[in-house]
């Protein structure tokens, strides 16, 4: 092995001969789109061990019978409380199908789905709790989720098993409603959600399958180091259904910071992945709302639906990573929704490594679905650092990119991309301030920088 006496050129050789030392292809993958240090805690993707949760509740030690024509809840939340009250445990779900109504985790519990076992949600709106909670950018009286967990640190859910929202009776009565009348709203048809984790830290939900929900899948309101981990996520008509399953969004992260998402299959009928926040001439202002910050999203397939959405109710987003995805048909591979009557600042802001098929690659336009500025004037909102390199999409349509004299755009960056598409539309955008373009191929041809 040669050994060099000069430490300059020692420093010399390893830079150019070992280009790991390199910024160069390694500074983004361990730096947040800002250029802050991503933590060490994002590259534990260990998931949590059975024996580690603690004394075992499975529910049919405790006289609760796997028949899938019983609602069962007062029996099911009786095993959570004890477990909470006797220092914590896991409510273990075993083999079978059990049915219930709103369910709340305590404090020190965590829920285990074994392979083969399902949770199902009652499709009797009755059997859920109408609670104070946070559903579509508001803080207001609406009924519980299926899985609730509020106020905790370190609650899990994991296993083989399903959480099964059992929707089609709601979805059903949804479309009928929005057929005699066109302009109800996504609340207004009475439905659950089938996760909702509320003010917590420490999170883990790993392996499970969370299928056919009401009303959105997951919902995640306030927490902090959240990790969703292979997690199995389809609804509707995307999981065999002839009924499509409205509002189903697979991941909706409301006022989050420091999450991962990785390694999910995710097929719904709405959003993929959505940052909310917010909503309203005044939602900046609003203590319940905020940003999504520091947000990794890897290794993921997300088929037939949009891929990350920010919005439709969404104030401030920071720091989010989308990379190495695969898209099957989906809608978009990034959507940004503009609400005219919300202020919304998106920052840093960075998708790379995707390959697949999409409608639309990106899209950016006012969304006016709902729209109440509530007598306000209308607020401004900006959109900035937005880089989306190294990626082989087939697509419809490159780029919809509307102008607006609500929002600016600026410090877009496009690099190294392979794009097939039919659309022949042009891709200069004098209003996006600050854009670089940078080996751009699109059917096969390089457009000019």
């Amino acid at each position: 092995m040669m050994t060099y006496k000069n430490p300059i050129i020692f420093a010399l050789v390893l830079f150019f001969y070992f280009p790991v030392f390199k910024n160069e292809g390694n500074l983004h993958a361990q730096d947040f789109p800002d250029g802050t240090p991503i933590p060490a805690w994002f590259s534990d993707t260990s998931k949590v061990a059975l024996a580690s949760l603690g004394k075992k509740y499975v529910l049919t030690d405790h006289g609760v019978k796997a028949d899938s024509t019983i609602v069962q809840t007062k029996s099911i939340q009786a095993i959570i409380d004890k477990a909470s009250e006797s220092g914590g445990g896991v409510v273990v779900i075993p083999k079978g199908v059990f049915l219930s109504g709103s369910l709340f985790f305590k404090t020190k519990t965590h829920l285990y789905l074994e392979e083969g076992a399902t949770l199902k949600c009652s499709d009797d709106i009755s059997n859920f709790k109408v609670i104070t909670t946070r559903i579509e950018g508001q803080t207001v009286k609406y009924f519980a989720a299926l899985v609730n967990a509020d106020g905790l640190d370190g609650f899990t859910i994991s296993g083989k098993g399903t959480i099964n929202g059992n929707g089609l009776r709601y979805w059903k009565a949804f479309w009928l409603r929005r057929e005699w009348n066109p302009k109800c709203t996504n609340m207004d048809e009475q439905r659950p959600r089938l996760l909702f984790v509320s003010n917590s830290k420490n999170i883990q939900i790993s392996g499970v399958r969370l299928i056919n929900s009401p009303f959105w899948t997951s919902h995640y309101y306030k927490c902090e180091n959240l990790k969703i981990l292979g997690v199995h996520i389809l609804a509707g008509s995307n999981n065999g259904s002839k009924v499509r399953a409205p509002s189903s969004d697979g991941i909706d992260l409301d006022v989050c910071q420091n999450v991962l998402i990785k390694n999910c299959y995710i097929s719904v009928n709405d959003d993929g992945i959505c940052l909310k926040g917010g909503k309203g001439p005044t939602a900046d202002k609003d203590p319940n709302n905020g940003a999504n910050r520091n947000i990794i999203i890897e290794d993921n397939t997300i088929e037939n639906c949009p891929s990350l959405t920010l919005g439709s109710e969404s104030v401030f987003t920071y720091n989010v990573i989308m990379r190495r995805g695969t898209v099957k048909h989906a809608s978009y591979v990034l959507r940004l929704k503009m609400r005219p009557d919300t202020p919304q600042k998106h920052e840093y802001v960075l998708v790379e490594d995707i390959t697949g098929t999409a409608r639309s690659f990106l899209s950016i336009d006012p969304w006016t679905q709902f729209f109440d500025l509530k007598g306000q004037p209308e607020p401004k909102s900006a959109v900035s650092h937005i880089t989306m390199r190294n990626c082989q999409v087939s697509c419809d349509r490159f780029l919809h990119i509307k102008p607006s004299k609500q929002y600016t755009l600026s410090d877009f960056t496009w690099e190294n991309l392979n794009i097939t598409t039919p659309d022949k539309g042009n891709i200069q955008f004098n209003f996006i301030k600050n854009l670089q373009l940078k080996n751009i191929t699109v059917n096969g041809k390089k457009l000019a920088n």
